[in-house]
């Protein structure tokens, strides 16, 4: 038998593993499932020797499943708030097991697959994420749309993003230990929680295993509650908002670089007097100035969703962030930006003299003049993002400073449900 990891004393309990599953109207499936999840832990119990439980969260059934479940001995615990990761998140709060699995209840994962997911945790991983494309996909499970393109490219953009390294991101059947869930803090209500599962494991540096899960072809007859386009999108959404270098850092250093190529060619030509023969005429030194302004207040963005997952405990301490700490503060972003709208109005200056020495005739390079000016903007915007940045930062100067150490927090118990029972 596999010797597993010593029981967290932190919260005790009978139980050693917890099925959760979602529920919104599965009267018919959830027979199914129920029983599927009792053969699981009849698994666990004979070749791990864990016991377990069956947890139902309701999130407003209409079709009577909280009396199917009830009837079939599962524990039935009301969510009241709307939505699928709602559902999960109240489903593994109030279940009792060190060793937390999820899946849906409408039949189309085998929770027989989760024992060899449980089997990681007890070997020491803390998520354990199934995989479709490694078990197999029944003939008509998943729409083409979905298979080919929606999930590999979701997949995709959140291991470049946060280099999770897993197959399948969004895989309804997947297994972590209850001390990882408390790490995690999960609050998304909608269909991004899976995402947020596998983006905030991996940014906490959870240790993350993978086991395959087959996708089998539900039991429903109705439409799933999965909206292929809208729930896309909004996963997509929510990988960029968890991603400052992708969604606003990788943007203001392109931006910038191509404002200051054009800048830089247009300045050339300035300084030897060949203004009318230069290829970047005044249109594009004005264009140049916008996506100069643009860029740096995609940076100031990056700089206040970094800090804002420093401080919400998503994203982890970095030596490249430290070093940067020790240089950037609200007083050295309130001088530098200072020393810029200076340097801005300093030029401004230089061409107001030119051009009433030269009796206030039109200049025919507006160069000189839109730098000034992006220059003063610039550092306003400096100063003032600075001030943001503070703020974002919970009213502390130093933007990157390590989180203040706080008292240990006692571990929640769990919530009572309406009905409870346990399965050997």
């Amino acid at each position: 038998m596999l010797k597993l990891a010593a029981v967290d004393e932190a919260w005790p309990s009978a139980i050693d593993v917890s099925i959760v599953m979602p529920c919104l109207d599965e009267a018919l499936s959830l027979p199914h499932c129920i029983a599927n999840a009792r053969e699981a832990l009849a698994q666990m119990r004979d070749g791990l020797g864990l016991s377990g439980e069956i947890v139902i969260s309701d999130n407003g059934s209409e079709d009577g499943s909280q009396m199917v479940a009830r009837a079939l001995g599962a524990t039935v615990t009301h969510c009241p708030r709307r939505g699928y990761g709602a559902a999960v998140i109240h489903g593994m709060r109030s279940a009792n097991g060190r060793f937390l699995v999820m899946g849906d209840a409408d039949g189309s994962y085998d929770f027989r697959d989760a024992v060899a997911m449980v089997e990681r945790l007890a070997q020491g991983a803390d998520l354990c994420m199934g995989s479709r494309f490694k078990a197999g996909i029944a003939p008509g499970a998943m729409p083409w749309k979905n298979r080919y393109i929606g999930n590999p490219v979701l997949t995709g953009v959140l291991n470049l993003f946060f280099h999770a390294g897993v197959s399948d991101a969004h895989c309804g059947l997947r297994a972590l230990t209850r001390d990882c869930f408390e790490r995690l803090d999960l609050r998304g209500s909608g269909m991004e929680f899976a995402s947020e599962m596998v983006v905030k494991a991996a940014l906490k540096g959870e240790k993350i295993a993978e086991a395959p899960a087959k996708l089998l072809p539900d039991l429903r007859d109705r439409p799933p509650h999965l909206r292929p386009w809208r729930d896309g999108w909004r996963h997509l959404r929510y990988l960029f908002m968890l991603s400052p270098v992708w969604a606003f850092a990788v943007p203001a250093l392109l931006a910038a670089a191509m404002s200051l190529t054009i800048w830089a060619a247009a300045g050339l030509a300035f300084a030897r007097g060949r203004w009318e023969e230069s290829a970047f005429g005044n249109y594009w030194v004005v264009l140049a100035g916008a996506l100069l302004g643009l860029s740096h207040i995609a940076a100031l963005f990056a700089a206040s969703a970094h800090i804002y997952g420093r401080r919400a405990g998503f994203r982890r301490a970095t030596g490249h962030a430290d070093r940067i700490a020790k240089w950037t503060n609200l007083e050295t972003m309130l001088i530098g930006g200072g020393v810029v709208a200076a340097a801005g109005l300093a030029i401004l200056t230089l061409v107001f003299g030119y051009w009433s020495q030269h009796h206030f005739q039109a200049i025919g390079s507006v160069l000189p003049a839109v730098v000034g000016t992006t220059l003063i903007v610039i550092g306003a915007q400096n100063a003032l993002g600075g001030i943001l940045l503070a703020v974002v930062n919970g009213h502390e100067t130093e933007f990157v400073k390590a989180p203040r150490e706080s008292a240990p927090v006692a571990a929640p118990q769990p919530a009572q449900p309406e009905s409870q029972s346990r399965v050997a």
